[in-house]
Order: C-alpha cells, then sequence, then structure tokens
C-alpha cells in the first residue's frame, strides 16, 4: 500500500464528513480542501551579504522537505541598493504528501514551541478561502539545528484553500487542528 499522510487521513475520514454536515453540502466535491501550502522568506539583508541567501535557502528546503527556490528583484530601488536581478528572498510550494506532512509538523510541532502562544489570528482570511500567517523564528521547527543558526528570521505561511467563503476556510482548518485564538 502507498504512503497515505495522517492529516490526509484524518482529513478523509472525520473531517469531510463533519464539514458535510456543518455546511449542508449536496455534493462531496463541495467541501473545500487544502491545495496547498506556500512558504515565503523575504531577505532584506541580502542586499548586503549573499550567504544570507544561501543559509535561508537550506533552512527553509529543510523545513520544507522540498527545495526552494530563491526569489529575485524585479527593478532596481535605489535607495534600498537594490539592482534588478539580485536575489532578495526564498520560496517553497509544497502539494500532496509534502503539504500534509508539513501542516501536520506545523500543528502538533512547530506552533506549540513558539514562546507566549496563544493561538494564531483567524482574522488573516483574504475574502476568498485562503489563510496567511507570519512566523517570527525559523528556529520553532525541529529541523532547524540551533547551533548553525546564525540569524533569527521569520517567514509567512500561505494556506491555499477550495473553500468559497472565509467562514468555511475557517471550518476546514480549525477541524485540521488549526490553533486559532478565538475559537467561536
Amino acid at each position: 500500500m502507498s504512503y497515505q499522510p495522517r492529516l490526509q487521513k484524518k482529513y478523509l475520514e472525520e473531517i469531510v464528513p463533519a464539514l458535510m454536515e456543518q455546511f449542508q453540502y449536496s455534493s462531496i466535491m463541495e467541501v473545500p480542501r487544502l491545495i496547498k501550502i506556500s512558504l515565503n522568506q523575504g531577505l532584506g539583508a541580502a542586499t548586503q551579504d549573499k550567504k544570507v541567501v544561501d543559509v535561508a535557502l537550506t533552512e527553509m528546503s529543510t523545513i520544507a522537505g522540498q527545495k526552494a527556490v530563491p526569489t529575485k528583484a524585479r527593478k532596481s530601488i535605489s535607495n534600498f541598493k537594490l539592482r534588478e536581478d539580485m536575489t532578495i528572498g526564498a520560496r517553497v510550494t509544497l502539494r500532496r504528501e509534502k503539504m500534509w506532512d508539513f501542516m501536520d509538523r506545523l500543528v502538533s510541532v512547530a506552533l506549540p514551541r513558539v514562546r507566549d502562544f496563544r493561538g494564531i489570528n483567524d482574522k488573516s482570511f483574504d475574502g476568498r478561502g485562503n489563510y496567511s500567517m507570519g512566523i517570527q523564528e525559523q528556529i520553532i521547527f525541529p529541523e532547524i539545528d540551533l547551533d548553525k543558526v546564525s540569524k533569527i528570521s521569520g517567514m509567512d505561511i500561505t494556506f491555499v484553500t477550495t473553500a468559497k467563503t472565509d467562514a468555511e476556510a475557517l471550518a476546514l482548518l480549525k477541524a485540521m487542528g488549526m490553533p486559532f485564538k478565538n475559537q467561536r
């Protein structure tokens, strides 16, 4: 039998029937699902120090379990000492098994390690069923070796779903175990 992530199994067996009942869907295809998770890290210090980019790319690749891609500046901005095509960030897009594994690790391991954690903001939806959140420290992920970290940096994480409304997306993410602040 092929590998099926723990969270994906939970989604298929428990979350789908619960959401079908909650939102009165007539078809199983109407149930919102997670399409992809995008990790993005902007590196402002990369304009001065080129090694920052290499470190960020290896850290992002380690966290995601998939190779990170450098992002380049589209145009030059002299005030920021920025030139066109200069590398200023790193990003990874996770889908399928890697997406489910990352979501599972984020919810069960990484978020509980955040200092003074009281839940994530439930107002960061975009109106079309997608959710974005920021993380201040990449060291909350157990894959990162604290001795090798030269600089603490954060990242943005975006969850893209097929939900039509924010309420549906909130219900989906909450059922997947996302610890929102204001539990409704």
